[in-house]
């Protein structure tokens, strides 16, 4: 049998995995380039390529069903716990071993936050680092490829039809096919699922911004648990915003798309900064006449990229709360120094709306009360952060859509968020390929 998977990310990846051992002839296709010939300064290179776009993420391993998936609303609790467990042995076999957390801190840290009305997810965590991810993808591609798997990268897809994908270089036929883009292929494979009819509804997307403060702010907490998660509900519009992607003596980056930029942010093994930042963002979901999430954040991407000149937007806290534009001068003032200059100095306020301001400043304000610090006016804030998983594919318990023999997987699809989630999903795609059942 030949399964052809379209996106050489995690979920792709660990999907080729259990085909291949079980036999299946694999291609997996890529628009992007080999790991080793990706670029982190190229735009095209952080985005696509095998490794996915968190290649030069500092990947962050998060081994709980409550953290990066959607598998337990499909498969439940026990079975979502079970591809984990697969996930972090194909990660351990690579040398990646994970940090248990000390129990007692866990549980005071739980305690505080629940005393502040906060929710405090803790996990079982790796942490690999930005400078020694593309290593270990590496690995994992040579050793898919002494096994039998066919790489084929800088090849587009631009249709599938009848039993072949199309690509720019020519025709493929298939007996199974798995769409795993990513993330970064969420707008095409909207396009695709509307053109083979596949059924899909709309996913809640992620919207806000990078916070930056001193390491030391939140040592405390990150010594416990590397990327800490935090759910806050804000008081004004009762909206949840939550802490994501905390990058411990890290560095704030740029992403770069075609019509806009965001910024990201990651922790290096090889380098440290004085800074720590993580991601603050706003779950937000829309109903008629817009229920396109995809469409909308792109929209409010875009305008934050037009007031920043084509750079992604850094203020100060003192300016955002005070309706002031930051300047270099009022930002050379901080006792924070930005770990990202390719930015525009200027007023978030005029690029996000006023709801999304209103709870990343009440949110920072309550986190204040669990993390001291945080709310500070030397912190800086960074804009937009957006993370693009508005589509839901339609599936069944393996994760095969309405038309037959087409499985998806990976965070394009509305499965995950984040690499664990991802590769647990390809795990599922593969075993629905395969004709698995459940014990």
């Amino acid at each position: 049998m030949k399964t052809i998977v379209i996106g050489g990310g995690p979920a792709g990846l660990f999907a080729a995995f259990l085909l291949v051992e079980r036999g299946n002839k694999v291609i997996v296709l890529d628009k992007g380039k080999r790991a080793e010939d990706r670029s982190e300064g190229e735009r095209p290179d952080l985005l696509h390529g095998i490794g996915g776009a968190g290649l030069f993420s500092d990947g962050k391993l998060n081994y709980s069903p409550d953290i990066g998936t959607n598998l337990v609303e499909i498969i439940g609790r026990e079975k979502t716990m079970s591809l984990i467990d697969e996930v972090e042995k194909r990660f351990t076999k690579m040398g990646v071993s994970a940090k248990e957390p000390d129990q007692q801190k866990v549980e005071e840290w739980m305690i505080k936050a629940a005393r502040e009305g906060i929710r405090y997810i803790p996990a079982r965590q790796a942490h690999i680092g930005s400078d020694k991810l593309p290593k270990v993808i590496r690995k994992l591609q040579r050793k898919l490829e002494n096994m039998g798997t066919e790489l084929r990268t800088q090849e587009e897809v631009v249709d599938i039809n009848e039993g072949k994908v199309i690509t720019k270089k020519g025709e493929i036929r298939y007996d199974k096919l798995l769409i795993a883009p990513g993330r970064s292929g969420a707008k095409w494979l909207e396009e695709i699922v509307r053109r083979l009819k596949i059924n899909f509804i709309y996913n809640p997307i992620d919207i806000g911004v990078r916070v930056e403060v001193p390491a030391m702010v939140m040592e405390e907490v990150t010594r416990v648990n590397w990327d800490p998660k935090v759910y806050i509900r804000t008081p004004t519009y009762d909206d949840v915003i939550r802490t994501f992607c905390v990058s411990p003596h890290g560095y704030i980056v740029r992403e770069g798309y075609k019509n806009f930029s965001l910024v990201n942010g990651h922790s290096r093994g090889d380098k440290r900064s004085d800074n720590t930042n993580f991601a603050f963002l706003i779950k937000v979901a829309l109903t008629q006449p817009l229920e396109n999430t995809n469409q909308y954040g792109e929209a409010i991407a875009f305008e934050a990229t037009t007031i920043g000149g084509g750079r992604p937007i850094i203020q100060r806290l003192e300016d955002l709360l005070i309706g002031r534009r930051s300047t270099w001068e009022r930002i050379g003032k901080s006792f924070v120094k930005p770990t990202l200059k390719d930015v525009t100095p200027g007023d978030i306020a005029m690029a996000l709306p006023y709801r999304f301001v209103k709870d990343i400043t009440e949110g920072l304000e309550k986190l204040n009360h669990l993390i001291r610090g945080v709310y500070s006016v030397q912190t800086l804030v960074y804009a937009p952060e957006i993370k693009f998983h508005g589509l839901r594919i339609m599936t069944d318990k393996f994760l095969q859509t309405n038309i037959k023999d087409i499985f998806v997987a990976g965070d394009g699809a509305g499965l995950s968020r984040g690499i664990v989630g991802a590769a647990a999903s390809g795990i599922l795609a593969a075993k629905g390929i395969l004709g698995e059942k459940w014990e």
